[in-house]
């Protein structure tokens, strides 16, 4: 079938398989082009691997320093003329790859918050494995079934005390307008930080630690953001920067536990980027549009490749991490350099429908959305027909 992709809000609900696998294919070729990683992770665990950061760690990782990998992720096969999900082309595609440089690669496709996931992959790592060197917690999903109490859990983008009104850009037709969002009641913020806090990655590292497969030295990293301070009453100050500190107190009680093993917990704040998590939340699509056309003039613009080889290569590799004052590691420096905020801060100012298309690169961000799904994407016929029906070796 001929495939297109079919925009609904801020998501496509179509992906293309040849699109996704050459999408794949150069990011690999990001990697590969800067040579081997030396003294990287050698056995690793992505929590969330299908899409954005997750896909990017598990790519550097593999052809950056030859690891052998393990995917969890959720995403949902074809059926008939629905075509599956672009964490699942993905995935097949990262596999594929994998196999053809002689690099063990396996995954698992289901609710990573589920005690029955956690077992059946920690059975895996022990059986081909035995530990892992490196995990890597990036799950971002709205809602959250408790293993515990079957609860399920629902997150929310909203500011806390009070309303929250700031421009936001309309991505379906490049309006710029304003929007007011209500502040979240006790529960939302509750179950915001039960959904994208700390507590499901502590489950993950416990689980593995229980059943000693966390080799010596081992590193987890789990990742954040919190970008300048406009858009903090939405993000930072929000449910979800309640969720991102409740991420840090996981850090600081993982970094306890994995003292005895020589290990480390990280959290990696990493740059604003057009992901599929990135682009349901107010505002900020805005503010990457902006901060887009001031990073590629500065010739400091990085996508999710160049952000997590950065991190494996420059950061938890090269035995300088550099991390902030709060123990953080800060991939975001370029994005919140003085040079790049201050002229943030006045084109946000200046902004508005008339002179959106000069001051921002609304196109960029297009192009890199339709890129998520395996759009737009040189080298792809997309009039030609194409079989959705593909499968993930290591779970078909």
């Amino acid at each position: 079938m001929v495939v297109a992709p079919k925009i609904r809000g801020f998501i496509c609900t179509t992906a293309h398989p040849e699109g996704c696998a050459k999408h794949v294919a150069e990011q690999i070729a990001v990697v590969k082009n800067r040579g081997p990683i030396a003294n990287g992770p050698k056995k690793v665990l992505v929590i969330g691997s299908s899409t954005g950061y997750g896909l990017a760690s598990r790519i550097a990782a593999a052809f950056g320093s030859n690891a052998a990998t393990v995917g969890v992720f959720f995403e949902r096969a074809s059926e008939g003329d629905r075509t599956a999900t672009a964490g699942w082309y993905n995935s097949a595609a990262f596999e594929r790859e994998a196999a053809a440089a002689g690099l063990y690669s396996r995954s698992f496709n289901g609710d990573a918050f589920s005690d029955a996931m956690k077992s059946e992959v920690i059975a895996a790592i022990k059986q081909d494995l035995g530990q892992v060197d490196c995990v890597i917690y990036s799950l971002a999903s709205p809602r959250r079934t408790h293993p515990k109490t079957d609860e399920v859990l629902k997150s929310v983008l909203k500011p806390i005390g009070e309303s929250y009104t700031n421009k936001n850009l309309n991505t379906g037709n490049g309006v710029v307008n304003e929007i007011t969002i209500d502040p979240a009641n006790e529960d939302e913020i509750a179950q915001t930080v039960a959904v994208m806090g700390g507590e499901d990655w502590e489950m993950w590292m416990e689980a593995l630690a229980s059943a000693n497969a966390l080799a010596p030295g081992v590193q987890t990293l789990a990742y954040s953001y919190i970008g300048p301070v406009l858009t903090w009453p939405i993000y930072k100050n929000g449910t979800i920067g309640q969720a991102k500190l409740d991420l840090e107190r996981a850090q600081k009680a993982l970094d306890q536990k994995l003292a005895p093993l020589g290990g480390k917990a990280w959290i990696s704040v990493n740059k604003a980027l057009v992901t599929q998590a990135s682009s349901a939340i107010p505002v900020v699509p805005l503010y990457i549009s902006l901060l887009y056309k001031i990073m590629k003039a500065a010739g400091s613009h990085e996508e999710c490749i160049e952000q997590m080889d950065r991190l494996f290569r420059d950061r938890l590799s090269s035995g300088n991490p550099q991390p902030d004052k709060a123990g953080r590691i800060r991939l975001d420096d370029w994005e919140m350099a003085d040079g790049v905020q201050n002229l943030i801060s006045e084109r946000w100012s200046a902004v508005n429908t008339e002179n959106f298309a000069e001051l921002a690169d609304f196109a960029g961000y297009q192009a890199n959305f339709l890129k998520l799904f395996g759009f737009g994407l040189d080298g792809v016929d997309y009039s030609a027909d194409t079989d959705v029906a593909v499968s993930i070796p290591s779970i078909s």
